[in-house]
């Protein structure tokens, strides 16, 4: 079993920068891919950024390439999201997930098991 809790949501202005973390508990991840995913209101879950085992490859969705960075501290059992230049379509809540383990890299919520509550990111113009 494995437990994922997300903080750092919150409120911000356009243009403004946010860093989500997710950290694992129950048992290590190092051996699982990750990855971070959004849900706006009225909208599919969708995938914004995931991060192989080791950390070395990175998949980003088109609309924040360039903007969002995902990263991971396998010795803190923890994965990141830094997020610039946010825009309101950003909005929604942002859910830390993670693979099983010794998995083939996924960029679909269905190649995820456990996923955290999720934290809100809400970007005001």
């Amino acid at each position: 079993q494995v437990q994922l809790v997300e903080s750092g949501g919150g409120l911000v202005q356009a243009g403004g920068s946010l860093r989500l973390s997710c950290t694992a508990s129950g048992r290590t991840v190092y051996n699982s891919y990750m990855g971070w995913f959004r849900q706006a209101p009225g909208k599919e879950r969708e995938v914004v950024a995931a991060i192989s085992s080791s950390g070395g490859s990175t998949y980003y969705e088109d609309s924040v390439k360039g903007r969002f960075t995902i990263s991971r501290d396998n010795a803190k059992n923890s994965m990141y999201l830094q997020m610039n230049s946010l825009k309101p379509e950003d909005t929604g809540v942002y859910y830390c997930a993670t693979g099983p383990r010794y998995g083939l890299w996924s960029r679909n919520k269905e190649g995820y098991d456990y996923w955290g509550q999720g934290t809100q990111v809400t970007v005001s113009s």
